[in-house]
């Protein structure tokens, strides 16, 4: 006889709440009934009582891990209603950011896997590499979580030291591509625990929307840093990352990848930082009238946001949506027909973030 579990809103796979609802026959679970919507803060009503400068601290508290990509993306929307121009070296150390941010939000999502798979030595390694990452963070701008980097027309500072910077980056990817990466990609064990395990085929991955490296590990070839070029991708080159399967030992596949590609295009963008200012002349450029729609590349996937300008310097309307948003839902495909000890690594492999799904 089926039965009913729920899971959640708190629980120890996650740290953020929502709920999850399983029924089961037997050990497998046959239905999925996700609820959200347990840490909305009113982001977008706070957003149109704000002026420009004001949201862009604002959006940067979406999300604590991926709050670089939010400032970036409002920042861009702005300057494409308005027509500003970024100079290069801004758009470099933007894209700096951009990448040192999605490293290190993939190597929480690496640790918190190792730890529910039960893999505590690759957890250690992982956050400590992690601590690494943050602490550079910490050096370029002067804070861990909330940088503080974008501004409209530019960053709010210079690389003073970059050829320091491109060292510790060097140490970095030494050690994601002699441990990190092949403690997850080598190890039979980890193979065989998660081989097979939650799949999301192509087919439900693009009836879900699923973006980001949710949806490359189902086999779709979609990122906006190659699909619509921003900041300085299109000048460093990218390389898109996918895997077949869908499984969860696809997803440990696509982001172990990702990583190394965001350490390559973070060395390249040192390597040839151009010089000049890194932000227009003007630190409060009037945004006109009009209306606007940004798409950048998270580290969970495709970040869109919606801008509109009636020309005063309030937004008339900001509609953000992330990519958690749509990759949740598809939990519900992800678990269907899968044990129910699988469970806490499924969602895990998902990396859903409630505080950018709810906002």
């Amino acid at each position: 006889m089926p039965y009913t579990i729920p899971i959640g809103p708190y629980h120890p796979a996650l740290e953020e709440p929502y709920k999850l609802s399983v029924t089961c026959k037997g050990e497998i679970i046959e239905k999925a009934d996700i609820e959200i919507g347990f840490s909305f803060r009113s982001i977008e009503l706070l957003a149109q009582r704000r002026n420009y400068i004001q949201d862009l601290t604002l959006v940067e508290r979406v999300c604590g891990i991926c709050s670089s990509v939010h400032t970036a993306t409002l920042a861009m929307a702005a300057e494409k209603l308005a027509g500003i121009e970024v100079p290069a070296r801004g758009r470099y150390i933007r894209t700096i950011m951009l990448e040192l941010e999605r490293l290190h939000s993939h190597l929480l999502w690496a640790g918190i896997g190792a730890e529910v798979l039960g893999y505590q030595t690759v957890f250690m390694e992982a956050f400590n590499l992690r601590e690494r990452v943050m602490d550079l963070l910490e050096r370029v701008s002067g804070n861990r979580v909330h940088y503080a980097a974008n501004a409209i027309g530019g960053v709010n500072f210079d690389l003073t030291e970059p050829d320091v910077v491109l060292g510790v980056v060097r140490e970095i990817k030494d050690k994601l591509a002699n441990v990190i990466v092949p403690a997850f990609m080598e190890s039979i064990t980890l193979k065989g625990r998660v081989t097979e395990v939650g799949p999301l085929s192509k087919e439900d991955a693009l009836a879900y929307g699923a973006v980001g490296p949710l949806a490359r590990a189902s086999g779709l070839a979609t990122d906006i840093r190659q699909d619509r070029p921003y900041a300085a991708y299109q000048e460093l080159g990218f390389k898109i990352v996918t895997a077949e399967g869908g499984d969860v030992k696809a997803r440990i596949v696509v982001r172990a990848m990702e990583m190394l590609e965001s350490v390559r295009l973070i060395e390249a963008a040192l390597e040839n930082l151009p010089t000049g200012p890194v932000r227009i002349a003007d630190h409060f450029p009037v945004i006109p009238a009009g209306e606007v729609v940004m798409n950048s590349e998270a580290p969970r996937g495709e970040l869109f946001y919606h801008l509109v300008s009636d020309g005063s310097d309030i937004p008339q309307r900001l509609k953000i949506r992330t990519p958690s948003y749509v990759n949740i839902p598809a939990i519900q495909a992800m678990v269907h027909g899968q044990h129910l000890a699988d469970l806490p690594i499924i969602q895990a492999s998902a990396d859903p973030c409630c505080s950018c799904t709810d906002r």
